[in-house]
């Protein structure tokens, strides 16, 4: 087991570091819950707590930031995906993409297939540009906007766009999560998807079915089809919607097939976006640059439609930005000072059976996400933890990359004070509490997973031929 970096100074006991994790926890709870307080202090307390009682472990103010410096380093490429989010959402929308999405969506999706349709495309979009929350910023505010119009349920419609919108992230190799994992558990990208495929498909297919039986309830007579017309008839008035708006979304499906990195891919995106705003929609050059900024603030006179319309901008994304770089702090110092590395290795030993590694890492990675706040860190943390257990009992690194998305990209979006729950609420306009019960795949996923290594299906062995991939062989670590 890797020891902590900051590892120069006194260890923290087992005991103390299950007291110092409790009380963390404790704090973030009772904080948000309780009083109801702002997730900035919270956070900020949190870190606070953590870095005072450090100190008499020999830790002074700048080891501690230098331990927060060095977790924010290795996360500056999500901080980056950050911006480029907020871009890529206003300029779909001064562009009419977005629009154009909730146009001909209101015309040609029925209620009845909103649910299984509106799944199937966020997980298209989402595995052609690689990021669940590009995906929710663009096609998914598109199916809060269809969903609207047919009078379906906000909390049931972000639930659906969060399931198509992680499948297609996992399942994506431009992904940043998809790339993480397999770095953090020491394998290659390709084997890694191919076992995610054991779980995740019939997951999928299970949560298809069952969106597809829920869309029955929403037929006929309750379709509110003066809302439906008011949508229609707002965009139509104010976007000049033309099928050569659906470029951006043709191009980054294009550009992922060819496995093109994301961040360029979204920037190309944003800027076919950018030049469609201007020859098409007629918006001047200076009013799309300040509109990358701020966002879209243009009035259409309809408030349903504005509350839907007026987002994005690189400055939406500093409440989640500031957010991010407390979280990783916080997570910066639990983890180099040792505190998660002794309750993690302290639950490692006292687990004989290989089959019980799969409810653990998958819990592990969850309570990290819910301490930590952010998953790229619960992605690296845990695979760090538990990559020479895997190689010690002769567990494929695939196994643990796979355990490590289940536990911890799929769970994130239940945790309310992490990155991911407060972009889906700044973004969609919905709580956690709104749509968690509706998020099928993310806890679906998990425990099929954990169910299914009970009869040796996804237990995976060194030694062992891989009948689910002909192209497995001896394994590779990678650095």
């Amino acid at each position: 087991m890797s020891q902590p970096e900051c590892s120069t100074k006194r260890e923290p006991s087992v005991g103390m570091s299950l007291a110092v994790f409790l009380i963390a926890m404790g704090i973030m709870l009772f904080g948000l819950v309780i009083f109801e307080l702002d997730i900035h202090i919270v956070m900020l307390v949190a870190l606070a707590f953590a870095c005072i009682v450090s100190v008499p472990l020999g830790y002074s103010f700048d080891d501690l930031l230098d331990c927060m410096k060095k977790t924010l380093g290795q996360s500056m490429s999500a901080m980056v995906i950050f911006i480029f989010i907020g871009l890529i959402i206003a300029a779909w929308i001064f562009s009419g993409t977005v629009p154009a999405l909730i146009y001909y969506g209101l015309h040609y999706i029925t209620p009845k297939m909103f649910l299984p349709v509106g799944l199937l495309l966020c997980s298209l979009t989402s595995m052609s540009i690689g990021t669940s929350w590009g995906t929710v910023g663009t096609m998914g505010l598109a199916m809060m906007g269809i969903g609207a119009g047919m009078g379906i349920p906000a909390g049931l419609t972000a639930g659906m766009i969060l399931c198509g919108a992680s499948f297609g992230d996992k399942m994506s190799p431009i992904s940043d999560t998809t790339n993480l994992a397999p770095a953090a558990a020491g394998t290659t990208l390709q084997r890694h998807i191919s076992s995610m495929w054991m779980t995740t498909l019939p997951a999928y297919i299970i949560v298809f079915v069952i969106f597809t039986i829920v869309g029955f309830f929403y037929q006929d007579g309750q379709i509110d089809y003066g809302t439906i017309n008011t949508f229609i008839d707002t965009i139509g008035t104010t976007f000049h919607i033309s099928p050569i708006l659906l470029l951006p979304v043709v191009v980054l499906l294009v550009l992922n097939i060819r496995q093109f990195p994301a961040i360029p891919g979204m920037a190309i995106g944003t800027l076919l976006a950018v030049i469609l705003a201007v020859v098409v929609q007629g918006v001047s050059v200076r009013d799309v640059i300040s509109g990358l900024n701020y966002g879209y603030t243009a009035s259409t006179g309809v408030e349903m439609v504005d509350t839907l319309l007026q987002r994005g901008g690189i400055q939406s994304m500093m409440y989640t930005f500031s957010l991010a770089c407390i979280a990783i702090s916080f997570g910066g110092v639990m983890e180099r000072v040792g505190y998660l590395h002794k309750v993690v290795g302290l639950v490692v030993s006292k687990v004989k059976s290989d089959k019980m590694m799969v409810p653990l890492v998958i819990g592990s990675a969850t309570v990290g996400t819910m301490v930590m706040g952010e998953v790229y860190l619960t992605l690296v943390l845990n695979g760090n933890l538990f990559r020479e257990t895997f190689k010690e009992r002769g567990l494929r690194p695939e196994m643990l990359s796979r355990l490590l998305e289940e536990g911890g990209t799929l769970t994130q979006v239940f945790v309310p004070w992490s990155t991911t729950s407060m972009f889906i609420m700044a973004t969609l306009g919905v709580s956690t509490a709104e749509y968690w019960k509706f998020a099928l795949l993310h806890y679906i996923n998990p425990l099929l997973s954990i169910l299914l290594c009970f009869v040796g299906y996804g237990v995976l062995y060194v030694n062992k031929p891989c009948r689910w991939d002909k192209r497995c062989g001896p394994v590779v670590e990678e650095s």
